[in-house]
């Protein structure tokens, strides 16, 4: 079995090379050496042939945009004797994996063209190592259940009679055996492993050794490092007494419920276990924490430029994490811009208008809120902004915009991996015209809409900013009106999961979510019988279609489906406070799709649905430690009735993107191309535009897509 780690340079590409070599000027090969093209595996069949690549010192030289060796990077350069060093780590690689017999030697060193060489690792893996008798002594005085428990943490590591015999199981079950002892209070247990492998017969007998002591219980604590900081929150916090029963899992949620604090940069909660035990098998604990910057202002500004608008902003902010003592969190974030309208990509057209608008935010946080662990939280909002929702441009259209008042009161809690936040939620907005007032903007009544909102999110992936593998399982739930105030009554449920797996250095990614929206007090299409251009149309869009852009459903953007602008996934329609007067007559000749006469600016706005599915996949690569690239798939659609699922039509686009890592998280740039035959066609209602003539969107955004 051959498997090949690059490919490798054809004719075309070596043209193609020597071309952006002679415009822009590349690295070259000292004299002497040889550069390294690619890496061939033959014989590899147990193992994935990216693990044994990112064992080895020798790596094909890198290719900038996956293109042209030699530009930008510098070549990979061959050296015999790391290479034969490399074949040492790989065989220590197999053993590690159960092949005790495998051996790695050099084939052949093929030179492609003039000082480029493409290498060979030939492997005879042999014959793997399995498990055979699995042994726990020294657990037979131990309760039943946690003898049990003991067992099954040695059973779910993979040591199991007839398995290969792998390294990482067999140092992964000790760990949970000593795990399992320690959760249970054995603080002074010992745990120590043996393997005797045979390998005429390819068996190892593996044997876990048990001391378990005595139950201990958790000492006096002691705090480090508080500084100025007060340490009645730090002992709520960590919600462990004196005298408990001592869990090593109990030490672990205290670390974390620190660090959730957000005062602290780095938090340790160590146990200070004395060899020998002591007689009263008593175990201090000792915290050690260092405080973050309490007081933090910041400003800056930033540039939005997309399909949808222009917008330019500042930005002023200040936070302080020990507000009145007791580590309260204060913050208050002000970001007055103006859009430049109608500027947009691709066209860029000369601002006619400015439109001033600001979005102004506080929050308090109170951490040991009811109990130690949970957060409490009031937040407030009071924006201004216009409602910018389509691509294209009626110079006569109004410009409709809101004043925006948010309020929400809740508590939120994490219990191990699952985060939990409840909150009651407050919203009023108040239309009025930016620009081209009509009877259809002045009819606009403002919307009040009261909710409870609960989000759930279980988190497996091993980081936040960075996953390279695990899954997220996350859920919203929101409950408007009821026996709450507020014009809207409905129930909205929006659950999603992400999934990641490592392949080599490289991450598969996936996403998948739905939206369910139910209203009972408004309507995304109007009730029958009830005519565009009459005055019962107007006072239900007034106030059905209103609402349902505050609480419907919308695809498409950055983190949704990059084929298309936000809000550009879903149905399309005459929406009279959005659209220009148009008389009965003229929507019945003018507006018709895929007629001379059909403008899109003038007869069509995306109206927002009450069912929403999106399913995504990308392929993240690292280029260096800095640059990453991505080869995307989006799909998505949102449907105006409820608990609708349209698959015929699903919006799919795909492309490419480049990451540049920051603190923050990565800066993005990817380009979608919509696939044909799946997409609006030129001349529907929903068709988004093009770019530069073609059916692509370009997005822009900071952090991840999911």
């Amino acid at each position: 079995m051959r498997m090949t780690a690059t490919a490798r340079l054809t004719p075309i590409g070596l043209v193609g090379s020597a071309v952006v070599c002679a415009c822009t000027g590349c690295a070259s090969v000292p004299p002497g050496r040889s550069a390294v093209d690619g890496i061939d595996f033959e014989g590899v069949r147990s193992v994935s042939s990216s693990d044994l690549e990112a064992k080895m010192a020798t790596t094909p030289s890198p290719k900038f945009l996956g293109l042209a060796q030699g530009f930008v990077y510098d070549y990979e350069l061959f050296d015999p004797f790391v290479f034969q060093r490399d074949l040492e780590r790989i065989e220590r690689y197999y053993r590690a994996q159960g092949y005790y017999e495998a051996r790695a030697r050099a084939g052949r060193v093929l030179e492609v063209y003039d000082r480029h060489v493409q290498l060979e690792v030939v492997v005879e893996e042999g014959r793997p190592v399995l498990v055979g008798d699995v042994r726990v002594n020294g657990i037979d005085a131990l309760p039943d259940a946690l003898r049990r428990t003991v067992e099954r943490a040695v059973a779910s590591s993979g040591l199991t009679r007839g398995r290969r015999f792998e390294e990482t199981p067999f140092s992964a079950a000790e760990w949970r055996v000593q795990r399992a002892l320690e959760d249970e209070g054995y603080a002074f247990a010992r745990v120590e492993r043996h393997a005797e492998v045979d390998l005429p017969h390819h068996t190892a007998a593996v044997t876990f050794d048990v001391t378990p002591d005595e139950p201990a219980t958790f000492g006096p604590i002691t705090v480090r490092g508080l500084g100025q900081l007060p340490e009645d929150p730090v002992r709520r916090a960590l919600d462990i007494r004196q005298g408990q029963r001592f869990s090593a899992s109990a030490l672990d949620s205290a670390q974390q419920a620190l660090l959730d604090l957000g005062v602290f940069s780095s938090a340790a909660v160590t146990p200070v276990r004395a060899d020998p035990p002591p007689a009263d098998r008593v175990v201090p604990i000792v915290v050690d924490v260092s405080p973050t910057r309490l007081r933090t202002v910041r400003l800056g500004g930033g540039l939005e430029l997309d399909v949808i608008k222009t917008d330019l902003h500042a930005l002023a902010g200040w936070t302080n994490q020990n507000f009145l003592g007791g580590m309260r969190r204060f913050d208050v974030d002000f970001r007055p811009g103006a859009v430049l309208y109608p500027t947009r990509l691709p066209e860029l057209q000369q601002p006619r208008e400015v439109l001033p608008e600001e979005r102004f935010r506080v929050s308090l946080q109170q951490p040991g809120f009811i109990e130690a662990r949970t957060q409490g939280y009031l937040h407030g909002a009071f924006n201004i902004y216009p409602l910018l929702i389509t691509p294209n441009v009626d110079p006569q259209a109004p410009v409709v915009g809101y004043r925006e008042a948010l309020g929400a009161a809740g508590v939120s809690r994490t219990f191990w991996k699952l985060y939990a936040d409840l909150s009651y939620n407050v919203q009023y907005n108040s239309p009025f015209a930016y620009l081209n007032e009509t009877p259809q903007v002045a009819a606009l009544q403002p919307a009040f809409i009261t909710y409870v909102d609960l989000r759930t999110t279980f988190d497996l992936r091993d980081s936040k900013l960075h996953p390279h593998e695990g899954f997220l399982l996350g859920d919203e739930l929101q409950i408007a009106g009821g026996v709450l105030p507020g014009e809207a009554q409905d129930i909205r449920v929006q659950p999603q999961v992400r999934a990641y797996v490592p392949i080599g250095h490289a991450t598969f990614a996936t996403r998948a979510t739905t939206g369910l929206l139910f209203p009972t007090s408004y309507s995304s299409v109007p009730p029958p019988g009830v005519m565009w251009g009459t005055p019962e149309y107007d006072a239900w869009a007034a106030r059905d279609q209103q609402l349902v852009y505050f609480r419907g459903f919308f695809s498409g953007g950055p983190s949704s489906n990059r084929g298309y602008p936000v809000y550009g996934v879903g149905p399309h329609g005459l929406v009279p406070f959005l659209t220009p007067s148009i008389a009965t007559r003229q929507v019945q000749t003018e507006c018709v799709p895929n007629t001379p006469t059909f403008d899109p600016a003038r007869c069509v706005q995306p109206l927002g649905g009450l069912t929403m599915w999106e399913l995504s996949g990308e392929l993240r690569v690292p280029i260096t430690a800095q640059f990453e690239e991505a080869t995307f798939c989006d799909a998505s659609d949102v449907e105006s009735g409820e608990a609708t699922y349209v698959f015929g039509r699903p919006h799919l686009s795909c492309g490419v993107g480049l990451r540049y890592e920051t603190p923050v998280g990565p800066i993005r740039l990817d380009v979608a191309y919509r696939i044909p035959a799946l997409n609006p066609q030129p001349g529907d209602v929903d068709y988004p535009g093009d770019i530069l003539g073609l059916p692509i969107g370009v997005a822009f955004g900071i952090g991840e897509a999911y």
